[in-house]
């Protein structure tokens, strides 16, 4: 079995193929994980430094207690991820043109996390501190927001968001036009053009 250690470091696996394993309780250091398929594996305290996974499924996962420090997800699947069980010590997440849905962000301190081009369809992001996050170009339809700290985050370019600025923090966030004003939104304001 490719896993079977508890102790990975510069590690490069492809194409790996391991839906519903147990991979528990394992440290990776600076591996990447090309075109895997680890749909239903259960990640529950296993920590991740400096690592990248690039065209991985990574659907239904189980991270519990899970750490994640300098991670980087290029253009992968993450459905039904439970992130608000993660640790959160050292935590530092970065998701470029990845397709999150029915995710679970809730209660997450990930402040300056990175969601570039990424499709985040109904996720919810309730009680989360994303302050200094970046979501530009991001497609965030049919998320929840509330109480969710997003100062200094920038929005450019994102769009199909319903955040409402009175149960969210926006200070010095930075949004584009004309997607901005769908802030307005909850004060049933309508603005001609």
């Amino acid at each position: 079995m490719m896993f079977e250690a508890q102790n990975f470091e510069n590690h490069n696996f492809k194409k790996s193929i391991c839906p519903g394993q147990d991979l528990g309780h394992k440290e990776f250091t600076k591996c990447v994980f090309e075109k895997c398929d680890f749909s239903g594996c259960d990640f529950s305290g296993t920590l991740f430094i400096e690592c990248e996974f690039s065209g991985c499924n990574l659907s239904n996962i189980k991270v519990n207690d899970c750490g994640f420090r300098g991670v980087k997800f290029d253009t992968c699947k993450l459905l039904g991820v439970v992130f608000a069980d993660i640790n959160t010590f050292l935590i530092e997440l970065s998701f470029e043109k990845c397709g999150i849905e029915l995710c679970d962000f809730n209660r997450l301190n990930a402040k300056k996390s990175k969601f570039i081009e990424c499709a985040i369809i109904e996720t919810d992001f309730v009680d989360a501190n994303l302050s200094g996050s970046d979501f530009s170009g991001s497609d965030l339809r049919a998320s929840k927001f509330l109480n969710t700290n997003f100062e200094k985050a920038n929005f450019r370019g994102a769009k199909n968001y319903y955040i409402d600025p009175t149960h969210n923090r926006l200070r010095g966030a930075i949004f584009s036009f004309p997607e901005v004003l769908g802030l307005l939104e909850v004060f049933g304001i309508k603005v001609e053009y």
